[in-house]
């Protein structure tokens, strides 16, 4: 089960930088989460400063 980055994200990239397997990425509107890459561990949702990323 994957994490997801919602509408709350302000794209500070804090997510990216705390990812231990690169999953995350800059997207159009948004950071995005690659689901295949995520391994469930929480890192993004305890470095984001506005708790974008949330558990699916």
């Amino acid at each position: 089960m994957a994490y997801k980055i919602s509408s709350e994200c302000i794209s500070c990239g804090a997510c990216a930088e705390g990812c231990p397997v690169n999953a995350i990425s800059e997207g159009a509107e948004r950071y995005e989460i690659d689901a295949d890459t995520c391994i469930d561990c929480g890192a993004c949702a305890s470095t984001c400063p506005v708790g974008a990323p949330e558990a699916e």
